[in-house]
């Protein structure tokens, strides 16, 4: 589930819901409402994060469900 409760698929896309510190190579900062298209969503992702995803500027990473809402 998303930060509002909705039901995430695979193929969904999502907007960030809050700013998100990059840490690793390049660093830099993912921006409240950037989009994410075509989520994944993993069972064995680092810590809690339970979606794979590329976003945008960033390239291939994982997320939480928790800082994502869905689109539509």
């Amino acid at each position: 589930r998303d930060a509002v409760g909705n039901v995430l698929a695979d193929d969904d896309t999502v907007t960030v819901v809050k700013d998100l510190k990059v840490s690793g190579a390049g660093g830099g900062v993912i921006k409240v409402g950037t989009k994410v298209r075509g989520i994944r969503l993993i069972s064995d992702g680092v810590g809690d994060h339970d979606i794979d995803a590329t976003v945008p500027g960033f390239g291939r990473m994982q997320l939480k469900s928790s800082v994502v809402k869905k689109v539509g």
